[in-house]
């Protein structure tokens, strides 16, 4: 597999007009949410490219990332005249270039598509990487495809229009990078100051997280192997995040994951044996930032069913991916119903 195109630039507009210009598109479609629609779209409006783009926009948060929404997507696309030759720019977070380019792989069975990810997350995690899809059933993530965007642009430009609480959430999957990564690396990121904010330094480690995301997903493209140690801290997470939706409650990807790690490594620590005092020291970068998870002893079998429906099981088996120390990572790994429990324990005690 080639290495997907990603562009880190602080001319969107000028590299997207490129972009476009040389695709030799018949029509240009945007995607948006109402939030990015109003922040973000015109930022690349400038771009002469997208200004008579027809525009398609739904309602923010990760709540619509349903079927509905992919089908009005597909309903506007149809109605406005998209044919194979068109292309998608999808400009928003992980909910809108997960669905954005789930749709795009499925019109016509499939248009060309761009990311431009405006958040943190997307930036680092959700954009990159050829996953594309929808949450159904109360599961995240549990309908899509693995479809690479044409090309992505990364502009931090966009991390101005974000609130703490957002660049956190991304921050998490950075810090899992870091985990997989190299002592170094993990090390320099439980040092970074949320409180003076260098958006500087932040570019640089955003460049170092999609370079290694993008050698792992080069290298294992359909996740039949390396590629499950980008799962870290995801499967207790994806349970914590769809616990969330079915209560009716908000809990941003990157917390949940954030959350996640500590419970793994909590279970790297007891079955790999994982150095005590990294995961206490991640532990407690975790906690003083993130905050402690909102769920109760009685949520454990609910969140233990929820683990059992992850797409990286085989039968009836949770597969963790969990690390033996700093950038040493073993897939494929299972743990008892009652050590599961007593990660649930750890995390929600610590």
């Amino acid at each position: 597999m080639t290495m997907q195109q990603v562009i880190i630039t602080h001319k969107i507009a000028d590299e997207l007009t490129k972009a476009l210009v040389s695709g030799n598109y018949d029509k240009v479609f945007t995607f948006t949410d109402k939030n990015t629609r109003l922040h973000c779209l015109p930022i690349i409006n400038s771009c002469e490219a997208t200004r008579n783009a027809y525009h398609i926009t739904i309602d923010a948060s990760d709540t619509n990332k349903t079927l509905e929404s992919a089908v009005h997507v597909w309903r506007e696309l149809s109605d406005n005249g998209c044919t194979r030759h068109s292309c998608m720019v999808n400009v928003g977070g992980g909910m809108v270039t997960d669905l954005g380019g789930f749709a795009a792989s499925c019109f016509k069975r499939g248009i060309d598509f761009i990311n431009v990810p405006t958040t943190l997350l997307a930036m680092v995690d959700a954009s990159v990487g050829g996953k594309t899809g929808i949450n159904f059933n109360g599961l995240k993530n549990e309908i899509g495809v693995f479809k690479d965007a044409n090309t992505v642009f990364i502009d931090t430009i966009f991390l101005k229009t974000l609130d703490h609480q957002n660049i956190l959430s991304g921050y998490a999957e950075m810090l899992k990078h870091s985990l997989i990564s190299d002592d170094k690396i993990w090390a320099r990121h439980l040092l970074f100051d949320f409180d003076k904010l260098d958006l500087n330094e932040l570019s640089l480690m955003i460049a170092d997280s999609i370079e290694l995301k993008r050698r792992i997903v080069t290298e294992d493209p359909h996740e039949n192997g390396i590629r499950k140690a980008l799962n870290l801290g995801h499967t207790i997470g994806h349970a914590l995040e769809s616990l969330a939706m079915q209560k009716g409650k908000t809990l941003l990807h990157g917390y949940a994951i954030a959350y996640g790690l500590v419970g793994e490594l909590f279970l790297s620590c007891a079955l790999l044996n994982f150095p005590t005092t990294k995961m206490r020291q991640t532990t407690r970068f975790v906690l003083d930032n993130y905050g402690r998870p909102e769920f109760s002893c009685k949520d454990y079998d609910k969140l233990f069913s929820l683990m059992l429906h992850d797409k990286k099981n085989t039968g009836d088996m949770i597969n963790f991916t969990l690390l033996s120390d700093v950038g040493e990572v073993r897939i494929n790994q299972t743990a008892s119903k009652e050590l599961v429990f007593e990660a649930l324990d750890f995390l929600r005690e610590s």
